[in-house]
């Protein structure tokens, strides 16, 4: 997911932060209502991180694909000797109530969001078990601490990446990994607004607003970055944790 949107802050936050980056997005097409990132968004990403003065490999990967994810855990270790860091970030979304999902959106959800973050998970865990050292951190939703109609299959899958990571965090809390979950509420990114879209209706803007103790109607990527920060950079006493950065909707939770 470091072509665009959330992940392409992430790689800019670690790259300022004096990381090496290893992005990887361009996924097979998908039916969706919206473009996805593409080589040509991985590549504005890669030559943003390298403006920062950090070392950037970009790889064009499918995360649905489990070999294409471990080919390249293979090429970034072998790239840099080793691998510290690992946001598993991709997603999509589709919307509408659950009677009109259909079989082939349902999987492309699960595949991508819920499968896809089980692929990158598996193939990292090895080299962090090497190295005796890792931090892991999945991107949820807010949508995966509560119900939101018409997200009921998107919600699924982000409910489903939590514990995924939270028992992951157990079998590994020995070894100076780390796994946590970020779950964001809606990011102004091009996944809400593509690329060349109109404006987001004001009307939808207002009951964004109004669904959110914060008055505003989404955070930017930006935003999410300070909390992958604050995660990737504990010294190993966060494991198993899920942030929240919900303007408000927190509260509304148990």
């Amino acid at each position: 997911g470091g072509a665009r949107g959330q992940g392409r802050a992430h790689a800019l936050a670690l790259a300022a932060e004096g990381a090496n980056i290893v992005i990887a997005d361009a996924p097979r097409p998908m039916n969706l209502t919206y473009p996805l990132g593409t080589e040509d968004d991985l590549r504005e990403t890669a030559k943003l991180v390298e403006e920062l003065g950090a070392v950037c490999l970009p790889i064009a990967m499918d995360v649905r694909d489990p070999a294409a994810v471990s080919a390249a855990v293979d090429e970034t270790v072998s790239s840099f000797g080793s691998l510290d860091i690992v946001v598993a970030n991709a997603g999509v979304v589709s919307t509408g109530p659950l009677e009109a999902v259909t079989d082939e959106i349902w999987h492309q959800l699960m595949d991508t969001n819920l499968t896809g973050a089980f692929h990158t998970l598996r193939a990292v865990v090895p080299v962090m078990r090497r190295q005796r050292f890792g931090r892991i951190v999945v991107t949820s939703s807010m949508g995966g601490r509560m119900g939101i109609p018409e997200l009921a299959a998107y919600n699924a899958t982000k409910w489903g990446v939590i514990g995924l990571a939270k028992s992951l965090a157990l079998e590994v809390a020995k070894e100076d990994i780390t796994v946590n979950v970020i779950c964001p509420t809606t990011v102004h990114t091009p996944m809400v607004q593509p690329v060349g879209a109109d404006d987001v209706p004001d009307e939808l803007v207002q009951r964004m607003m109004r669904a959110n103790p914060i008055p505003q109607p989404w955070i930017e990527p930006e935003d999410v970055s300070r909390g992958l920060l604050y995660l990737v950079t504990d010294p190993g006493v966060v494991t198993g944790s899920v942030l929240e950065i919900g303007l408000g909707g927190s509260a509304r939770i148990h």
